[in-house]
């Protein structure tokens, strides 16, 4: 994969398997004119056969702390511009970005940061993890850093991220934690049950109150027992959750993530990534928020105490083992990392599926389903094999129609 700024105004892409809301069409046709899709594409011209390939849309990324060495944490538009690019070559064309724990004061100068890259269509929002979640689990979150969701400091954050907030975690059992949530609700920011010990009952009242996000299902809040279902049960059986995944091989095991898509379907799961500094690096020491990380065989965990802290997992490798390990079929591990989380965001007008005036956001997968080439918004990000060819990504041309097939 070679990164690249290569313009396409107009590219019509043949040949590939490409995964469409209603199915994956076999040798299917689709053209970009001028950053989107449309319906029709007269002539033959910048055509690209992507024979024995995968077209599947830009992926989408709702829960994303760092990668390529940089954390959104630090609270510098440059590290968050490596973030961005290190996922996009990923096939990520859509992220929102996450903070961890810190300050209230820190917190807030990171969401300025943050407001302008989304301002600028780098970002497509910040979601806050914490600082309103639970000691008991904290995991890789300072736990001296951690306090009660006042609606009032609540607000307070939204209101630094200038209207860019997306979505904030919080413990729905903490004192304000209810009240918290129906202020996100009321404000149009997606209130997320996570890092929580609720139990069944409160998790439902939460959702009463307006949640619609399980944070990394599973992870960080006490586990399904036949007597106590706890939080899963109550974030997995109601129709109006959507329910993140990490599916990196060491956060959940193939069973319970079966178990999540049998329970809530491809149209409930988002597949995120959680990932920190060391996604798309190599082993060794990364911060995370105040807090150290080791990364040993791609596994990250805190420095002290020795808890998993995030993931190193991009979503191309998320799509590879949810088909080649977990079994899943591809349209609806492709769903689960495009058109689901995409929906959540309200950004499904634009994003997350092969449709005519959506943006031209598109990722080229091999037979092994390996990312071999990105394109974002008509621009290869990573240009596929045959892309720099003679009539392969077209010159300029003059507003015409594209369609998908």
């Amino acid at each position: 994969m070679t990164p690249t700024t290569q313009p396409t105004r107009r590219a019509v892409l043949t040949g590939a398997r490409v995964v469409l809301p209603d199915g994956v069409a076999e040798g299917g046709r689709v053209t970009v004119e001028g950053g989107r899709i449309a319906e029709d594409a007269p002539g033959e011209a910048g055509t690209l056969d992507l024979a024995g390939h995968w077209l599947v849309p830009g992926f989408v990324d709702m829960h994303v702390h760092g990668g390529g060495g940089a954390s959104f944490s630090a609270g510098s538009a440059e590290e968050a511009l490596e973030v961005v690019a290190t996922h996009r070559a990923h096939g990520t064309t859509t992220m929102v970005a996450s903070t961890v724990t810190g300050h209230l004061d820190d917190l807030a100068r990171q969401a300025a940061v943050l407001s302008e890259l989304v301002e600028q269509g780098d970002l497509a929002g910040v979601h806050f993890e914490g600082p309103f979640i639970s000691r008991n689990r904290c995991g890789a979150h300072d736990p001296a850093l951690l306090r009660d969701p006042d609606p009032a400091d609540v607000r307070k954050l939204v209101e630094a991220a200038r209207g860019t907030a997306r979505m904030v975690t919080l413990a729905p059992e903490l004192p304000g934690g209810l009240e918290s949530v129906r202020m996100l609700a009321d404000s149009g920011v997606i209130a997320a049950v996570g890092h929580t010990d609720a139990g069944y009952e409160a998790a439902v009242e939460a959702v009463e109150a307006g949640a619609t996000v399980a944070t990394h299902l599973f992870n960080a809040m006490p586990a399904l027992l036949h007597r106590t279902p706890g939080p899963v049960a109550a974030l997995l059986e109601d129709e109006r959750v959507t329910v993140e995944l990490i599916n990196d091989g060491t956060h959940l095991h193939p069973a319970v993530l079966e178990l999540a898509f049998a329970r809530a379907g491809a149209d409930r799961v988002a597949f995120v990534t959680d990932a920190m500094g060391a996604a798309g690096m190599g082993d060794g020491v990364y911060p995370l928020g105040p807090l150290q990380v080791r990364v040993t065989d791609g596994v990250a965990r805190l420095v002290e105490g020795g808890s998993i802290a995030g993931s190193t997992l991009t979503l191309d490798t998320a799509l590879r083992r949810a088909v080649t390990v977990d079994g899943l079929p591809v349209a609806d591990a492709v769903r689960a990392l495009t058109a689901t989380p995409a929906r959540m965001l309200g950004l499904a007008d634009r994003v997350g599926s092969i449709e005519p005036g959506k943006d031209a956001d598109l990722v080229v997968l091999d037979g092994d389903y390996r990312v071999a080439g990105v394109m974002r918004k008509g621009e290869w990000v990573v240009a596929p094999p045959a892309a720099g060819a003679p009539g392969a990504a077209g010159a300029p041309a003059s507003p015409g129609r594209s369609g998908t097939a």
